[in-house]
């Protein structure tokens, strides 16, 4: 039962599904960075940024690092920082 459950994750994740969950929490952590550090918006107010869709993704700010972190849990997870000069980024990874 463990291995059929660890094969139908690997296929979930390496599917349209896993790709759309990597697209989500990339898009996420992008639009809130943005709303928030170069807006300067709350984060409560850069929620209603959002697609349709979204509800699925969580996220994380992490003010002393200038960071938002954005996950579909067990799926994808992608982080966007912001610097001065370029404003907010994806992280490579």
């Amino acid at each position: 039962m463990i291995v059929v459950a660890g094969a139908g994750f690997v296929v979930v994740k390496n599917g349209s599904t896993g790709r759309r969950a990597d697209l989500a929490a990339g898009y996420v952590a992008h639009v809130v960075c943005s709303c928030h550090y170069v807006g300067r918006r709350d984060m409560k107010s850069c929620a209603t940024d959002f697609e349709p869709g979204m509800e699925i993704v969580r996220m994380e700010n992490d003010p002393a690092a200038k960071r938002i972190t954005a996950w579909v849990p067990l799926l994808a997870k992608h982080t966007a920082t912001y610097t001065p000069e370029y404003g907010c980024a994806l992280d490579a990874g």
